[in-house]
């Protein structure tokens, strides 16, 4: 079970919930895109599960999405989810960035919610058994 599909998604899920999370003086936009990042990319390592791929120990959503493409089509609003990378370790501590603003951070959580939405539907209506 511990890596089931099932896991992952429910993680994903758990990651959008962070990243939707009410925005107050406290939180940074920074930790929120943060959140993004990581439903997108264990979205995806469902997605993989679901297929019977072990996912890659990575947090570069286009090297995920390289590996799904040679299995389905990607659609283009999809392949954006790529933009979410740098927020997997750039964005995590305080450095070389410039903050980011409420723009880029509903920019970051509707790509991660395209991504989800996706990855259920997906998971919803394939078939375990990939042609490869």
């Amino acid at each position: 079970m511990k890596n089931s599909y099932q896991v992952w998604l429910q993680r994903a899920k758990s990651s959008l919930a962070l990243a939707q999370t009410a925005i107050s003086k406290s939180i940074c936009y920074e930790d929120l895109c943060f959140q993004a990042q990581q439903s997108a990319e264990k979205a995806l390592k469902a997605l993989l599960i679901f297929y019977g791929i072990e996912p890659e120990k990575t947090h570069n959503l286009d090297n995920l999405l390289k590996i799904i493409e040679r299995h389905i089509d990607i659609p283009k609003k999809i392949r954006e989810s790529i933009n979410l990378t740098p927020y997997a370790a750039q964005t995590r501590y305080p450095g070389d960035y410039l903050p980011l603003n409420k723009k880029e951070y509903l920019a970051a959580v509707r790509i991660a919610e395209n991504c989800l939405q996706w990855v259920e539907k997906k998971i919803k209506t394939g078939s375990q058994q990939l042609t490869l």
